[in-house]
């Protein structure tokens, strides 16, 4: 995987949360560690005007790729 020089981290989750992380993981096909990942890329392109994050989005979320390519076509059709 890209991830094998990356940063460690404990995540201490509630047991509701971490049931929410399971969903999450069991929807994508994923581990839950893939799926905390892929959350917070997600959550950061969504709230945050950065290209960077956008394109690292693109990259590890085939959701996030798929979203963005409806709202450029809703764009398009508006103007």
């Amino acid at each position: 995987m890209r991830y094998q020089n990356g940063m460690a981290m404990t995540l201490r989750l509630t047991a509701d949360e971490d049931r929410a992380l399971a969903l999450l993981a069991s929807a994508w096909g994923c581990s839950k560690q893939e799926a905390a990942r892929r959350s917070v890329v997600t959550a950061a392109a969504r709230m945050l005007d950065d290209a960077s994050v956008a394109a690292l989005a693109r990259t590890h979320s085939e959701t996030y790729a798929a979203t963005e390519a409806r709202i450029r076509q809703a764009r398009g059709s508006q103007g």
